[in-house]
């Protein structure tokens, strides 16, 4: 027990996103190892409200490198996984068993899915994302998350042939580790601005410039877009930039079938 938790605490400490891969393709083994630490997550009421979509095909591959923000590295992955947040199963389950017309004759409300449950999905497949990164990492699998699997949903709808209750909310990259050196793992913020006792605590100035201080260390001052101080460097880079406000456009457009058809029904 006591080597098991070693290997864990090794396993979380020394873990870091990988965009180079050794060159050949994960075994079947390793690949149904992934699956089913996935599988194991926890998940909302035994629900699993999400599916897993596996890419190996290279043109498929070369395309979601291209709609992901242009990411070479990501068609040369040996495996990409995208985590569906996946209603659309549960809700064809539900017609099929006739529970619209189970609820009209005991007078409850029939409803489709709708904002809550995409939220709700979402967790889940976020949850299952994170234990298959762990169980990679278990057998010396890198990986890298990609968020931009939620830009241009329109393209990743009919590539993926995504129905309306099902929204792609991340994708990972997974290979095994190259055989140079693996990069140290990033530093993160202390606890003490994130961990809070009962209830959130807003920082104070201080606090935040204290926090940021290693980023305010490191950032390029001689910059394309002529920020002056980290949080500019960051806004410009990440939130403010073009592929955020794709993002913010894309989720937009994926919500209105959570949102416009979700009306009650009712005798």
């Amino acid at each position: 027990m006591k080597d098991q938790s070693h290997s864990v605490e090794e396993i979380l400490k020394k873990r870091v996103s990988m965009r180079q891969y050794a060159e050949r393709d994960l075994s079947e083994e390793d690949i149904e190892w992934i699956i089913e630490g996935a599988r194991r997550a926890p998940t909302a009421g035994g629900m699993m409200l999400y599916s897993i979509i596996a890419v190996k095909d290279p043109a498929k591959k070369l395309i979601l490198s291209e709609t992901c923000d242009h990411q070479p590295f990501i068609a040369k992955a040996p495996l990409v996984m995208i985590f569906v947040a996946d209603y659309q199963r549960w809700f064809d389950y539900f017609q099929l068993s006739g529970v619209e017309e189970y609820c009209q004759k005991t007078g409850r409300k029939f409803k489709e899915p709708s904002e809550g449950d995409l939220f709700l999905a979402c967790s889940d497949a976020l949850i299952a994302a994170q234990n298959s990164v762990i169980a990679a990492e278990a057998r010396g699998i890198a990986s890298c998350y990609i968020g931009d699997i939620m830009e241009n949903y329109e393209k990743h709808r009919e590539l993926l042939n995504l129905p309306p209750w099902a929204f792609p909310i991340a994708m990972l990259c997974f290979g095994y580790y190259p055989e140079t050196k693996r990069p140290d793992p990033r530093s993160r913020f202390d606890p003490k601005y994130f961990v809070y006792n009962e209830a959130y605590q807003r920082l104070s100035p201080d606090e935040l410039r204290e926090m940021f201080q290693e980023e305010e260390n490191s950032f390029p001052k001689n910059n394309p877009f002529k920020a002056e101080n980290a949080a500019q460097w960051i806004y410009a880079r990440k939130a403010g930039s073009d592929f955020a406000a794709e993002m913010t456009r894309s989720i937009r457009e994926a919500l209105k079938s959570w949102q416009e058809k979700n009306n009650y029904k009712s005798e």
